[in-house]
């Protein structure tokens, strides 16, 4: 066994069974294949290299054998590697994945141009309907040239997706790795969510005492996070509303972020999407805010706390599918079902996801989803159970 089988599905299993033909062509940018074909590993898949010419003047072959455990495609021989990978053939690859891609490559793919191997591979794979996933890496001047912007357009319509480039400086740089692995997910995915508007509003809220001192909740904003990243995963166009965190939030899903439920309140009526999670942790309680910062050396303090708005209702208002949440604590699953039914009812929800905090364990959750006739325990990672709630979600 190579070396390399000891990675695969280490992270998940969202590309078992998956062929990634990984076409690598003359970027800079290719120094990065190395990472990005053993991430693709680590979700499960197969990952077969095809390097051009000017490819291995940056990445060599043996590097990217040592990565895979695959032979590399350097060239195309009597096996024709191009038929019996991207033809309409048995056991062809799931997915031709152009990255680094140059504006070259870019401009020869949709001109109908196979003079290197990448180019030809893309022109089985057009021809036969194997999908492809293109990430840009050039000179950003490059980029706005309209005759690459065209080709682009051109692949676009022919059912070619692109991932990124990152506009920095003068430079249009090639997506991150997590990018373009989530990006390659995605792609092969059910799409079960496909053409859906999804809004997840995660993270804790905050109430201010003073300029200086907030009250808040627990809360650590990656439930919001992984339920995000499984919608995009399954196709969906997902926005995500983000108070107080300690996660990164995912550079490829727009967000917005909000401390006070004032500052929430104030873009809930923007929502316009299908379907909205609310994992946050809100503020039950707010008070008078006082000027300044209050003096530490004083007398006792007393807060004189108010009930705070509620956000379902104002939700609920904007958008017809909304999916609550209710977090207890050391009550029996028969009390947690109730207490999810009850929130379902007053506010009108399509579901609520519910769950005992004494089940959150490092690394590890369990929920309840339940419905207004039914319920389903769901548990694993809180990846796992995002990916979950996302099937059970995908139905209403």
């Amino acid at each position: 066994m190579h070396p390399s089988e000891g990675i695969r599905g280490s992270s998940s299993s969202l590309l078992n069974g998956k062929t990634i033909v990984l076409g690598i062509t003359g970027s800079i940018a290719a120094v990065e294949s190395f990472e990005l074909a053993r991430t693709l590993m680590r979700h499960g898949a197969r990952v077969i290299p095809v390097l051009t010419q000017e490819a291995q003047k940056l990445v060599t072959p043996m590097s990217m054998s040592f990565a895979t455990g695959e032979e590399v495609i350097t060239e195309l021989d009597g096996r024709v590697q191009h038929v019996s990978l991207m033809g309409d053939v048995p056991g062809r690859a799931d997915l031709l994945l152009i990255a680094p891609a140059t504006a070259n490559t870019i401009s020869k793919i949709a001109c109908g141009i196979d003079d290197t191997t990448v180019t030809t591979m893309a022109t089985v794979a057009i021809g036969s309907g194997v999908p492809m996933l293109i990430a840009p890496a050039m000179h950003g001047a490059m980029f706005k040239n309209p005759m690459v912007a065209e080709n682009m357009d051109r692949l676009s319509a022919w059912g070619v997706e692109f991932v990124g480039p990152r506009m920095e400086g003068k430079k249009a740089k090639v997506a991150t790795v997590d990018e373009i692995v989530h990006a390659t997910i995605r792609k092969l995915s059910e799409r079960r969510m496909k053409s859906r508007k999804v809004l997840v509003i995660g993270g804790s809220s905050a109430e201010r005492m003073d300029d200086m001192r907030i009250i808040t909740n627990k809360g650590t904003g990656e439930t919001a996070v992984e339920l995000a990243i499984a919608a995009y995963h399954q196709g969906a166009d997902v926005e995500l509303w983000m108070g107080r965190c300690c996660v990164p939030l995912p550079p490829f899903i727009p967000s917005k972020r909000f401390e006070t439920l004032g500052d929430l309140a104030d873009i809930v009526p923007t929502i316009d999407h299908d379907m909205v999670f609310v994992p946050a942790a809100l503020s039950d309680f707010t008070f008078d805010t006082e000027p300044g910062k209050i003096p530490s050396s004083g007398p006792d303090l007393e807060l004189r706390l108010r009930t705070a708005p509620k956000m379902l209702p104002l939700i609920r208002e904007r958008c017809a599918v909304v999916v609550g949440f209710k977090a207890e604590s050391r009550v029996e699953e028969r009390s947690l079902v109730n207490s999810a039914r009850l929130s379902l009812k007053k506010n009108l929800l399509a579901a609520v996801v519910a769950n005992d905090l004494t089940d959150v364990r490092p690394g590890m959750t369990k929920v309840v989803f339940v419905r207004a006739l039914k319920q389903k325990v769901l548990e694993g990672s809180k990846a796992e159970v995002a990916r979950l709630i996302l099937e059970e979600a995908a139905n209403l």
